[in-house]
């Protein structure tokens, strides 16, 4: 059996104290390699870098707002689950999140301990099912197009 490495976390949010408490909070309850910025460019050049399973951010954010920033997590790792975590409580943020970003959980500030675990945890399972089933698309498209090539060469000899 193949070991999977260690879920990747990234954490966004302009408030160092939000940031502080959920990186406790996930260092205490999980392994999760855990990754977390007040600056939404930097956690994008780490996105850009390496593979993420679920993006944790905030909404309203100086420079790039929490949308922005998962706009930008879709185009360069779709299968990366989007999480928003917003103390403003506004359903058509949440609607259009939903809509142009794909978002995975819409998250209110305070949030509660227990239902962010579930949510990123379970964010994690959906971020592998996807890779899972896209290596398996690939997989099934080589072997695809290994039978064709066999077909071509029985027709070629036969002909």
């Amino acid at each position: 059996m193949v070991s999977l490495p260690t879920p990747a976390v990234v954490l966004v949010d302009d408030e160092d104290m939000v940031i502080t408490s959920i990186r406790a909070f996930l260092s205490l309850e999980t392994e999760y390699d855990v990754h977390a910025f007040t600056k939404p460019e930097e956690a994008l050049q780490l996105i850009q870098r390496q593979p993420v399973d679920v993006v944790v951010t905030d909404y309203l954010m100086p420079r790039i707002n929490g949308l922005q920033l998962l706009a930008e997590v879709k185009k360069s790792q779709p299968e990366a689950a989007r999480v928003l975590l917003t103390g403003h409580a506004d359903k058509q943020s949440a609607i259009q999140a939903i809509n142009d970003v794909g978002l995975y959980q819409y998250l209110e500030k305070p949030w509660d301990n227990a239902q962010l675990l579930l949510v990123i945890n379970s964010a994690i399972e959906r971020t592998r099912l996807f890779r899972s089933l896209a290596e398996k698309v690939g997989e099934l498209d080589a072997a695809h197009g290994q039978i064709k090539e066999a077909q071509r060469r029985l027709i070629r000899a036969f002909l």
